[in-house]
């Protein structure tokens, strides 16, 4: 089956499933009580980090948090959480890209650029009036 990963061949890879403690899984009750447990766990910290994208805090440092939680039991938390970091991995190597980081610098300043003439444009025709203060 394929995964998705680009390990390449004979490189250690870490075991899928659950890491609940041997104990935990020698029972079926306990065991799913457990996954209830970490589910339930990993929800809370997700909609917690969901909350926080609109809100002020670091809402998708702890959705991936939630996500880290739901891969300590469960393989497709695991799958998604592995895709997650090899495109991460592989944005910040596009980004250390030199000719990227030049076009991205070039796009800066061009947007720059436009953004003050048409300010320029605005204070020339209307001043630096506020426009509550404009009288008709």
């Amino acid at each position: 089956m394929n995964t998705g990963s680009d390990e390449q061949a004979g490189a250690p890879d870490a075991a899928l499933g659950s890491r609940a403690p041997a104990f935990i899984k020698a029972s079926r009750t306990l065991h799913l009580s457990w996954q209830v447990g970490v589910f339930v766990v990993g929800l809370a910290v997700v909609v917690a980090g969901v909350i926080m994208l609109p809100l002020p805090g670091p809402g998708w440092l702890v959705i991936f948090g939630g996500m880290a939680i739901w891969a300590t039991e469960f393989v497709w938390a695991q799958l998604v959480l592995r895709w997650t970091k090899r495109k991460v991995t592989e944005a910040a190597q596009r980004a250390l890209d030199p000719k990227v980081r030049r076009r991205n610098i070039i796009l800066t300043t061009v947007a720059l650029v436009i953004m003050a003439v048409l300010a320029g444009i605005y204070l020339w025709k209307f001043g630096l009036v506020m426009p509550w203060k404009i009288d008709d």
